[in-house]
């Protein structure tokens, strides 16, 4: 290689790398999480990358523990308490997914939750490094005061003294103070992270379920987008002026037809009603006068959300084409008490028929059927 050729290499990874630490910078936005998701599947076998195995993948990369209970999430966590009757469901699922996954049950944490702990990763190693910058310009700002006792940024004595008494008969020593500081920043940003992950399973359950279509289906005629604008799609037409965009969660093209995809983790009572109006856009949008599928694709376990999504009807129609869960099994498992005594009992009885009635379908069933 040349000296100039060697130059231009050289200014041309530092140009990568740049570009790199911007996304890293970023590390719960679109672009790193694009590039953690490649990350992810580049570490597969491309054998271990099928159309059986593809609910395996959504629970490793997006599946979490909750805080609270210890167990895999599956319900709201509030209602998921010791004691609660969804707390002996939640046991059943997460003995289910360490089944499933191969493991025990003590070993379900380290085999999921894999997208936001790397996302975490990048942002804690960011953290350190911009408290290092900015520890050094604050030393400079705060020196005209040094000695007067200013309080330091981020110190929180009250969340210490809560640890300091915690800790006292279990330690031989007081920690030092910036020992303190040290936790103290760990505990809020660990308390930080959580509520980040809303953002992370919304747009993340999108973009790794468009992952796993493009790299499941392998059909040369289809296209695969994550929030594409409808008018983007081939066949509707465009928008009033001045309507704000809609943007379609997930959206697959093939020759012979266009699949419109709402892929929602868990169900709010308010999204429910944005189902139907997201229909209606899309209808009234159609410009080619041709079919297309409106598809759900969810996690929820919620047995009323899931029955109101299997039995809604347009037009004495479907609304949706298909209802898909990540795995019918692991309702089926988490019901398996479905004669608990409880009010819900009988709709859980309701979604397992729609289960045996081919409407509610898996991940894998409907993805098989896609790539038909």
């Amino acid at each position: 290689m040349t000296e100039p050729e060697a130059d231009q290499s050289e200014e041309n990874q530092s140009a990568t790398n740049q570009a790199e630490a911007r996304i890293v910078r970023a590390a719960f936005g679109a672009a790193n999480r694009a590039r953690l998701i490649n990350e992810y599947f580049d570490q597969q076998p491309n054998s271990g990358i099928n159309l059986e195995s593809a609910w395996a993948h959504v629970y490793r990369l997006l599946l979490w523990i909750d805080q609270t209970t210890g167990l895999g999430h599956c319900y709201e966590s509030d209602k998921s308490q010791p004691g609660k009757r969804w707390y002996a469901r939640s046991l059943a699922f997460h003995d289910w997914i360490a089944g499933a996954l191969g493991t025990t049950p003590e070993g379900v944490a380290g085999e999921i939750d894999w997208l936001f702990l790397r996302a975490a990763e990048n942002l804690a190693g960011e953290v350190v490094r911009r408290a290092e910058r900015t520890t050094a310009k604050a030393a400079v700002q705060r020196k005209p005061y040094e000695g007067r006792g200013f309080p330091k940024p981020g110190e929180d004595p009250e969340l210490i003294n809560i640890l300091r008494t915690s800790l006292a008969p279990h330690i031989s020593s007081d920690p030092a103070d910036d020992v303190w500081d040290l936790i103290v920043q760990r505990v809020r940003q660990y308390l930080a992270l959580e509520n980040k992950r809303k953002n992370l399973v919304g747009e993340g359950f999108e973009d790794v379920l468009a992952q796993i279509i493009q790299r499941t289906c392998r059909r040369a005629d289809m296209q695969v987008h994550a929030r594409q604008i409808l008018q983007e799609i081939p066949g509707f037409k465009r928008s009033r002026a001045g309507d704000k965009p809609n943007k379609v969660d997930v959206s697959v093209v093939r020759s012979s037809i266009r699949t419109l995809i709402t892929a929602k983790w868990s169900v709010r009572a308010d999204r429910e009603k944005q189902f139907v109006t997201d229909y209606q856009e899309y209808m009234d949008a159609e410009s080619n006068g041709e079919r297309f599928e409106y598809v759900f694709v969810t996690n929820e376990f919620d047995p009323a959300r899931l029955a109101r999504a299997c039995a809604h009807l347009e037009k004495n129609h479907p609304m949706f084409t298909h209802v898909v869960h990540i795995n019918t099994d692991a309702i089926c498992a988490t019901y398996a008490l479905a004669d608990d005594g409880k009010d819900d009992s009988a709709t859980m009885h309701r979604v397992l028929q729609f289960i045996a009635d081919g409407r509610l379908i898996s991940l894998e069933k409907w993805l098989t059927h896609l790539a038909s």
